[in-house]
């Protein structure tokens, strides 16, 4: 018999990494996820981070035995990545019956990269959220400090792949939902550009086109590989974009050269940042500056307002339609949504459609900005989050939740319309935390959580970098030359014994 991998030694090795073991015959796929499993079984009863266990299974699929991930574990996120014949909820009790008939892209190309699926990761319903707490399953809890959230809407998978679950997980991102948990759980997370990563074939553009595909990581080459397995159109994408040059995995182990960076800490909507956030931007800052690169303080110019109640548009409009199809498809009821979420749908319900038209008019605004921003400068630094994360529950305070039935009221009798400054209150309280995510978003272009600092406290705290359509070479170029330069992958240890 074949000796077992050892908690230890797994937790070791990234994805990379373990698949050169398994093609190597040094250890097999079963022994990986079994070693996946243990540490599931270890850290998941207080973490709660995956939602849909494959324990069972996973051991005993079957993977392209030289495939660039040969039989590394892998879990998905339950929002997208739809699994033949497994549930894919959105963290809702209106999409419990939802069944997958076939396998999404995102799933087909992760299983010809010879992942095996070891389960399904909580998001908040719908994603709505940067925390990870549903009524349906209840909250997930940040390893760094099981007080605190691990971010959304990817939290589930945030938390595991920090913990030492599995090296990678799943995850989308359609206002921040890869790089805010990557940023919360000390993790790597790459928000692709529009169209690199195909949405088929269940939907040409997730969000219209806002929301994106890909993973976190503990490694920059993790991703980068993953970027490899996933890229690329599929029949009936609605537009193809330029290929790289070489594989990703390749290109990011080339010199970026010197870039020209430009760095802002203010928030695009006047909200208070925390100075952990502003202090991990400066302290990237000084780091890039020692690697050649030319840094100063620049920031694109846009209506930071305008691109709030933009997002918020695209919002209410997603989730007053995927309301709708809950209750079409599964015979949902209104009382299986959350309250905020069937407040954001009656907003939806309820917005003129020349005010959503206008509103998807103006993402050119924000485009051609950043667009008029990158003649000067190849990449922008920000902070990735406004502020650290929330404590579980903080969010779903009474007089919040007060807040939302009064405007629900106001709707019901009509006498809340979208121009109210109500409605701006209420996006700016959804988007404080986060106000740093959502341009990349409605702008189709590529950006980048790095984990760049620890607080005193040792919290984790990211820095986000974006670039032009297109570059995400250059991203993948200049995250391996901090990762080198900062390494971060040794502060796992610490989690080792945590719980």
């Amino acid at each position: 018999m074949e000796p077992a991998m050892k908690q230890s030694e797994y937790l070791r090795y990234d994805a990379t990494a373990l698949a050169d073991l398994v093609r190597r015959g040094e250890v097999t796929s079963r022994e990986v996820c079994e070693a996946a499993v243990e540490r599931a079984t270890r850290v998941n009863g207080t973490l709660n981070a995956i939602c849909y266990p494959q324990f069972s299974e996973a051991p005993a699929q079957r993977f392209p035995e030289q495939a660039v991930f040969a039989g590394v574990p892998l879990l998905l996120k339950d929002l997208a990545q739809e699994q033949a014949g497994h549930p894919c909820t959105y963290g809702s009790r209106g999409m419990t019956k939802n069944i997958a008939p076939q396998d999404s892209e995102f799933v087909r190309r992760a299983r010809d990269g010879g992942l095996v699926f070891l389960g399904r990761t909580a998001t908040p319903e719908f994603g709505l959220k940067a925390v990870t707490e549903s009524e349906l399953w209840g909250p997930t809890r940040n390893p760094w400090n099981t007080e605190l959230t691990p971010g959304g809407s990817s939290g589930g998978s945030g938390a595991a792949v920090a913990a030492g679950i599995v090296p990678m997980a799943g995850a989308n991102d359609g206002g921040g939902s890869i790089r805010i948990p990557a940023a919360y759980n000390g993790l790597f997370g790459l928000k692709p550009s529009r169209g690199r990563i195909s949405s088929g074939p269940f939907m040409g553009e997730a969000w219209t086109g806002a929301s994106t595909d890909h993973v976190v990581s503990r490694t920059v080459r993790d991703s980068a590989a993953m970027l490899d397995v996933l890229s690329g159109p599929a029949p009936g994408d609605p537009f193809e974009i330029p290929g790289p040059s070489a594989a990703y995995s390749e290109l990011m182990q080339r010199s970026p050269g010197k870039l020209r960076i430009g760095v802002f800490t203010s928030s695009p909507y006047n909200t208070e940042v925390a100075p952990e956030c502003v202090a991990a931007v400066e302290e990237t800052a000084r780091v890039l500056e020692n690697l050649g690169h030319r840094v100063e303080y620049a920031a694109p110019e846009f209506d930071g307002m305008a691109l709030a109640r933009c997002y918020l548009g695209l919002y209410f409009g997603e989730v007053s339609a995927l309301m709708a199809k809950a209750k079409e498809q599964f015979g949902a009821i209104d009382s299986d949504f959350e309250l905020d979420t069937r407040l954001i749908g009656m907003l939806g319900e309820t917005m003129p459609l020349s005010d959503y038209v206008r509103r998807r008019q103006q993402w050119n605004d924000f485009a051609r900005a950043l667009g008029a921003f990158f003649g000067s400068y190849d990449l922008y630094l920000s902070p990735a989050t406004g502020q650290l994360p929330a404590a579980i529950g903080e969010l779903e305070t009474p007089a919040h939740l007060k807040f939302a039935a009064r405007l629900m009221l106001k709707l019901k009798a009509g006498k809340l319309v979208h121009r109210s400054g109500q409605v701006d209150q209420m996006a700016l309280e959804s988007l404080a935390r986060t106000p740093f995510t959502q341009l990349a978003n409605l702008t189709g272009t590529p950006a980048m959580s790095v984990p760049m600092h620890w607080t005193a406290e040792g919290l984790p705290v990211g820095v986000q970098f974006g670039g032009p359509h297109g570059a995400e070479a250059t991203l993948l170029q200049l995250a391996g030359q901090l990762e080198e330069a900062n390494p971060w992958f040794g502060n796992y240890e610490k989690l080792e014994d945590a719980f």
